[in-house]
């Protein structure tokens, strides 16, 4: 089977449990980033773990290259380079931050008080390992496929936007 970019969202009754599947999640083949939302016996929504895969990267490598290039004009030149570099690097950084932020805001009217949800952004080669994860927690899933996860964040960022 060929690899599918899909978003697991994996239901459950309490924090414990979504807690260590979080944790067995990061070590999934494909992932590419997962959050635990929880939702707090008072109503309180938090999201106590998140993980992007590589977050940080274009940051460094933007200061990086920026620190080459300004090696052109000297010290000076190396300093405003790599700051420049690394705040463009950032730049991009904090954007996809926003929309998986929106993402996780769409999600929240699904959680009920007490209970948490398990986000996982993942490319599958199969169903079996994401369905283990929660099996062994007694989660419940729900497979969605990216694009059209990314449809319904569109409509819901649209709906709150009118």
């Amino acid at each position: 089977m060929a690899d599918s970019h899909q978003v697991l969202l994996i239901t459950f009754t309490g924090p414990g449990p979504a807690r260590a599947a979080y944790r067995e999640a990061l070590d999934l083949p494909g992932l590419r980033q997962a959050a635990i939302l929880e939702r707090s016996a008072e109503g309180l929504l938090d999201v106590p773990e998140s993980h992007v895969r590589g977050a940080g990267k274009r940051a460094a490598g933007g200061g990086l290259v920026g620190g080459l290039i300004g090696l052109l004009g000297g010290p000076l030149g190396v300093l405003f380079g790599s700051a420049a570099g690394a705040a463009l690097g950032g730049a991009v950084e904090n954007r996809e931050l926003l929309e998986g932020g929106a993402g996780l805001i769409m999600l929240s009217s699904r959680i009920d008080e007490g209970a948490a949800l398990l986000v996982v952004d993942l490319e599958e080669a199969g169903p079996g390992p994401g369905d283990e994860v929660a099996r062994r927690h007694g989660g419940t899933l729900e497979r969605v496929p990216e694009e059209e996860f990314a449809a319904r964040v569109r409509a819901a960022e649209e709906a709150a936007g009118d």
